[in-house]
């Protein structure tokens, strides 16, 4: 269980964890240990998470959400599984606290009448400085 916050968390069943070898740090060990978490997520099936909170996470997500609406994490950052599972699943409570920010609408906005003017004032003193420019007649 994945204790988002106070009103989310995560059952085990939307949770699948498979473990392989890592190819950062380890030495030896590196080739006999699997120490790399992926982390897979049943986002789309889950039915703690409200339909919107989906909808911004795929946003967010990116890549890692595949076709059949699961997002996929991995980790092979530290030589420890049980550590690597904690930076996983903490990634995955993180995403998911990012998707439950409902983001502010934008309110569009007119420019000012005298910001206006003074646009157009400055567009026309360029304009007059170009078309001094061109070429002189030799009389």
């Amino acid at each position: 269980m994945l204790r988002i916050n106070d009103d989310i968390t995560l059952q085990d069943w939307e949770l699948t964890e498979s473990f392989m070898r890592a190819s950062g740090p380890g030495g030896q060990n590196v080739n006999k240990v699997s120490s790399a978490v992926e982390l897979r997520f049943e986002a789309e099936r889950s039915p703690h998470l409200p339909g919107p909170v989906k909808t911004r996470l795929r946003r967010i997500a990116g890549r890692r959400w595949t076709n059949d609406g699961a997002l996929i994490l991995q980790c092979d950052e530290t030589r420890s599984q049980a550590r690597n599972r904690e930076i996983i699943r903490e990634r995955l409570a993180e995403l998911i606290r990012r998707a439950l920010v409902k983001p502010k609408r934008r309110i569009a906005t007119k420019p000012t009448r005298g910001s206006v003017e003074r646009r157009l004032k400055a567009k026309k003193t360029r304009a007059e400085v170009k078309s001094m420019r061109g070429r002189v007649d030799g009389d």
